[in-house]
């Protein structure tokens, strides 16, 4: 023999009060919040975090270059510069 048991909010909450039947909604809340940042959220955050590091390192990378690029035009103008010189003499 099969017993159909229905509960609805309302029995819910005539038989607990509304305070305890909040409390259960708002905990189911929090886990399934918890759940889906963990799931969801964090492994797109780790993803986001190495292309920054890859960024950061590229940027370093281009600041690098651009520092020893500048070396080589202001060598290449310091002889243009003494070239100048020299031929005036």
């Amino acid at each position: 023999m099969e017993v159909a048991v229905e509960f609805s909010m309302v029995d819910a909450i005539q038989q607990y009060g509304f305070p305890i039947v909040m409390m259960v909604g708002l905990g189911y809340f929090i886990y399934y919040v918890w759940w889906f940042i963990g799931a969801e959220i964090e492994p797109k955050i780790e993803e986001m975090h190495f292309a920054l590091i890859r960024v950061i390192d590229q940027t370093r990378m281009l600041d690098q270059d651009m520092i020893r690029l500048q070396q080589k035009v202001n060598v290449v103008l310091e002889y243009k510069e003494n070239e100048r010189k020299n031929k005036k003499k």
